[in-house]
């Protein structure tokens, strides 16, 4: 009875504060995005007040792609990562699991003035723990805000690596939890008060963004997230915290 129970647990994986099955949690995150993928970029200006354009800026010159370059930009849905990048000649492939986010992107990627200088843009649905594209096939890889949501994160991140050529650089953007004191407790606040009622209001869903919230609490923290990026074969592995933890970028090589 005993191992039962233990391997019944062992089969759960979190949901915001909620332990379901794999299966679920798929499906559920689908829903989420699937609910919010319209809304998507007005409700990320609301919530961060604009500065998630600063963000996405600095993370893009961090990553310095490069014409003719071979990028996928993984949960890139809506595409506000790779229209940066695509801007600087690289081409890029946004993969993302959710077909809603991606129908998004590829609309908003239409409606782009054509620039005979931008990179190529290709959309595919994908699932961060299984790609599909060939070993050693990309220059970078980039995943923004989005990794909190795969379920098994090491293999996110073993896929990660086997997909990029040798030399290739890994890059990734997630909230995590600030450090700085005073700010923390209202950060907390505005998070747990405000966040989903601004998603009812702008979204007319406040369930979703109740959910992101509470993704971002289990989030591991940010030495614990550099240790499995570490472990699934990256060197050179750094953070680079933006408000004290409340954003992250990481980063790191495949040699």
């Amino acid at each position: 009875m005993t191992e039962s129970i233990q391997d019944a647990a062992q089969d759960t994986v979190s949901f915001g504060y909620e332990n379901v099955s794999p299966q679920e949690k798929t499906r559920r995150v689908g829903e989420v995005f699937s609910s919010v993928a319209r809304k998507y970029d007005i409700m990320n200006d609301a919530m961060s007040m604009g500065m998630h354009r600063g963000w996405k800026d600095r993370f893009v010159k961090r990553v310095k792609p490069q014409a003719g370059e071979q990028v996928l930009d993984m949960a890139g849905g809506t595409g506000d990562i790779a229209f940066r990048m695509a801007d600087r000649g690289a081409d890029i492939t946004v993969a993302d699991i959710n077909q809603d986010m991606l129908d998004v992107g590829a609309e908003r990627a239409m409606e782009r003035a054509e620039n005979e200088e931008t990179g190529s843009l290709v959309f595919t649905c994908q699932n961060a723990e299984t790609i599909s594209f060939a070993s050693n096939s990309f220059d970078a890889y980039t995943i923004v805000f989005g990794i909190r949501n795969v379920t098994y994160k090491d293999k996110a991140l073993a896929e990660a690596y086997r997909v990029l050529r040798p030399g290739g650089r890994f890059y990734c953007m997630e909230f995590s939890t600030t450090e700085w004191s005073g700010f923390k407790e209202i950060y907390d606040v505005y998070s747990d008060k405000l966040l989903p009622r601004m998603g009812q209001a702008i979204a007319g869903d406040a369930d979703s963004y109740r959910y992101l919230v509470e993704s971002i609490r289990k989030f591991p923290s940010m030495p614990e997230f550099e240790s499995m990026i570490r472990a699934a074969g990256f060197t050179n592995t750094k953070v680079e915290p933006i408000l004290g933890g409340a954003v992250a970028i990481h980063s790191g090589w495949k040699i």
